[in-house]
């Protein structure tokens, strides 16, 4: 269920909308004048939402790779490239 707040809390009650934000680990959304405005998340939710799109984005160009008739690396390349890469690191 959305976690919906007036956009007078932010002001009133800065404190309770941030531990709301952690405790349920949800976004709220903040309303102006009875209408959507804006959302309020963790700095740990947003990253973790980056994180999804930037997956998101890379698995959409590798689907579009593979219907353009990229067959890729087969395991055996990616894990000889990653056993070098941590050679190499070393």
């Amino acid at each position: 269920m959305p976690i919906i707040k007036p956009i007078s809390d932010l002001r009133n009650k800065t404190n309770e909308i941030s531990n709301l934000v952690h405790r349920e680990k949800e976004p709220i959304f903040i309303t102006k004048n009875g209408e959507g405005d804006m959302v309020v998340m963790s700095i740990d939710q947003y990253d973790h939402m980056k994180l999804k799109l930037e997956l998101f984005s890379k698995l959409s160009v590798a689907q579009s790779q593979r219907a353009a008739g990229d067959k890729g690396r087969t395991l055996n390349q990616v894990m000889k490239d990653l056993r070098k890469r941590l050679r190499d690191a070393k």
